[in-house]
């Protein structure tokens, strides 16, 4: 059983920048891979980054590139999103997700453990 708690989303202006953070409890996140996804209403979650737990390899989605940054801190078993140059596009709610090592990473299905979400805006 994992349990995440996303933290730091908020209002913010286009072109500022958020740090989201989402804190796990497991006994060990080795073997796991945690990503980062957001929604809409009435959208399907969707992929924006991700990262392995154990070698810190990432992936990104093509319109996050160059903007956001995944990272992890094994100390706090914490990962982060930093989000710079936002967009009122980049609006959503994010979750942050756990799962087994083995792509594809950016399918919601690959997950098996959510957070709660924390809601990000982008105001022009």
């Amino acid at each position: 059983q994992v349990q995440l708690v996303e933290s730091g989303g908020g209002l913010v202006q286009a072109g500022g920048s958020l740090t989201l953070s989402c804190e796990a409890s497991a006994r060990t996140l080795l073997q796991y891979v945690m990503g980062w996804f957001r929604q809409i209403p009435g959208k399907e979650r969707e992929f924006v980054a991700a990262i392995t737990w154990l070698t810190g390899n990432t992936y990104y989605e093509d319109s996050v590139k160059g903007r956001f940054t995944i990272s992890r801190d094994s100390a706090v078993d914490t990962v982060y999103l930093q989000m710079n140059s936002l967009k009122p596009e980049d609006t959503a709610v994010y979750y942050c997700g756990v799962g087994p090592l083995g792509g594809p990473y950016s399918a919601p299905n690959k997950y098996d453990y959510w957070g709660q979400g924390t809601q990000v805006t982008v105001s022009s």
